[in-house]
């Protein structure tokens, strides 16, 4: 039981990875017939979509929508797959989602909200459904990436290396389609470029990417000035996942809640749980051995 219970815990807070899908080509037209009017044509539209001033602006308007619909599938470093569906939220990093692993395993419900995670277990413990997590350690806020629309812009603002690839439609949706490839250090330092992200959550970003080698990226931003896809990949000590992140009704979803309170059971009071149970099985063999050996009779324990 102490066992499935933390792989269980495990699953709820499982979940930092980036990544990419293919990079998508875009044809240009060049030639010396018309060469004047095409020209112009790809001047204006440049300007009109620089991918630094199209960032910042979808940056600022996806931190005030403050939650979306979010579809996310990654495939992880050793070939596993998993994905989660639902809703995110940002500043705080916050999701109410369904997470699957590709094992087989019954999908678990997990709602974050900063530091503190809820899973809805399988089985009610003590009558209460949920187990709370706190991922603060010492006091310090937990550091991770949350996968969220507000924090893929974030990971790109100021970043000379993001390029305009042009109009696309994805998933029926028009879009303009931007990518990038970018090492650790352009990660750390594209913040400093500008200001629009509040300093406590520059920081927390800066953190939060440290352990990221390499990250690649094709960004899709709708005509409404947000972002409906991310495909990335992102590289780090264990190896490279690739996500296809999808996201819709900015703003229009319902904010996250915690679970109820008479329904949640602490980690802690779980774990405690456990332990004393097997406490009590230890007192219980090492009396069943005293009561066996006091009769002559070989003991449980050799």
């Amino acid at each position: 039981m102490n066992k499935a219970v933390r792989t269980r815990a495990g699953v709820a807070v499982a979940a930092t990875a980036l990544l990419v899908g293919g990079l998508t080509a875009c044809g240009g037209a060049d030639g010396a017939g018309g060469a004047g009017g095409a020209s112009g044509g790809k001047g204006a539209d440049a300007k009109a979509h620089d991918p630094v001033e199209a960032v910042k602006a979808s940056y600022l308007k996806t931190v005030a929508a403050k939650f979306a619909r979010a579809e996310l599938s990654t495939v992880e470093s050793d070939g596993k797959t998993s994905s989660q569906s639902g809703t995110k939220g940002w500043y705080p990093a916050a999701h109410d989602a369904v997470l699957k692993d590709g094992s087989g395993k019954p999908d678990a419900r997990s709602v974050m909200i900063g530091d503190t995670v809820y899973t809805q277990m399988d089985k009610p413990l003590e009558g209460k459904t949920w187990m709370q997590m706190d991922l603060a350690r010492d006091g310090k806020p937990g550091v991770r990436l949350n996968e969220d629309p507000a924090e893929y812009l974030a990971m790109l603002l100021g970043q000379p290396k993001l390029t305009h690839v042009g109009a696309e439609t994805t998933d029926g949706i028009e879009a303009q389609h931007y990518k990038g490839s970018f090492t650790n250090a352009d990660l750390i330092t594209a913040d400093e470029s500008t200001k629009v992200m509040e300093e406590k959550n520059r920081q927390y970003l800066r953190e939060s990417v440290k352990p990221v080698l390499a990250f690649e990226v094709d960004l899709w931003i709708g005509k409404d000035g947000y972002p409906v896809r991310v495909d990335s990949s992102s590289t780090d000590k264990k190896g490279t996942s690739k996500t296809t992140a999808r996201f819709s009704e900015f703003g229009r979803v319902a904010p996250i809640q915690p679970p109820p309170a008479d329904q949640v059971v602490t980690f802690d009071a779980v774990m405690k749980g456990v332990d004393d149970k097997l406490d009590q099985a230890d007192k219980d063999l090492e009396e069943a051995d005293k009561t066996l050996r006091d009769a002559g009779l070989p003991g449980l324990r050799r």
